[in-house]
């Protein structure tokens, strides 16, 4: 497994800068957590990880290699991205959906028995075995949420970048998802970069969190180094309270204010 990382990305959409010159250094078997308030630039940065946006400036590699140099069969053999509001523009079975995560792997002959069973397990790690033959556009967003993940699972990723993955789901199936994210990064060396607005589960669940405001990256580091009050503060204008729980850290939200009250 390689790495995945940016050196000084920065992008400007119509005149205002979405991401200032950010650098880091992704490892693979880990889960990255990147927070931070509306319009700080989580879905581009995630974007242009995945090779799916082009930064004004900087770079993306995946190992030694630029991530736009790949090929786009092999870059989507290697990093499955999950947006945020994923369209399905047509009626189609759940399990045909999720069999598109194998594209990049289908030969002339089309899908194979191994194709098939990778579908399947895909399934069945994302709780949605049951929704396999039901239509996707009779599907609740919860449901829907699951087939997308199973979707990104099926091609056995590298990396898998999901931009908030948890909406729409109950937070019984919010839990499952974040632990199944855990369990690819821990036990197969999948590289898991997720954005997400919960803070208490990226303390929980993350391995390293990197909180983004303006653009530019307050902090990046382990969850207790990361969300601090102090980063809270900067990145969403609110006061928090940082306990130490038996599931780790847990952050209270106190009260909101504004930067003359500071």
């Amino acid at each position: 497994m390689s790495q995945l990382s940016f050196e000084k990305v920065a992008m400007t959409f119509a005149g205002r800068k979405v991401l200032g010159g950010i650098s880091g250094v992704l490892e693979p078997g880990k889960v990255t957590v990147v927070l931070g308030p509306n319009g700080a630039g989580k879905s581009t940065l995630l974007g242009i990880l995945a090779g799916l946006r082009r930064p004004d400036t900087g770079r993306v590699l995946l190992g030694e290699q630029g991530v736009l140099d790949l090929k786009p069969r092999v870059r989507a053999q290697r990093i499955a991205f999950l947006p945020q509001t994923p369209e399905v523009a047509w009626a189609v079975e759940a399990r045909i959906l999720v069999g598109l995560g194998r594209t990049p792997f289908i030969g002339a002959r089309g899908l194979s028995a191994d194709d098939a069973a990778h579908i399947e397990a895909a399934l069945k790690s994302a709780d949605a075995l049951d929704l396999a033959d039901r239509d996707v556009s009779t599907l609740s967003g919860g449901e829907r949420a699951r087939v997308l993940i199973a979707r990104a699972l099926a091609g056995q990723p590298e990396w898998l970048l999901a931009d908030e993955p948890l909406t729409g789901l109950d937070p019984g199936h919010q839990l499952d998802a974040l632990a199944l994210f855990q369990t690819l990064a821990r036990t197969q060396g999948c590289g898991v970069v997720l954005t997400l607005h919960d803070l208490n589960l990226a303390a929980r669940f993350a391995d390293r969190v990197l909180v983004l405001s303006q653009g530019n990256a307050l902090a990046d580091g382990l969850p207790n180094e990361a969300l601090t009050p102090d980063v809270i503060a900067a990145a969403y204008g609110v006061r928090a309270r940082i306990k130490k729980t038996s599931s780790g850290l847990h952050v209270e939200i106190v009260e909101r204010f504004r930067p003359g009250d500071l």
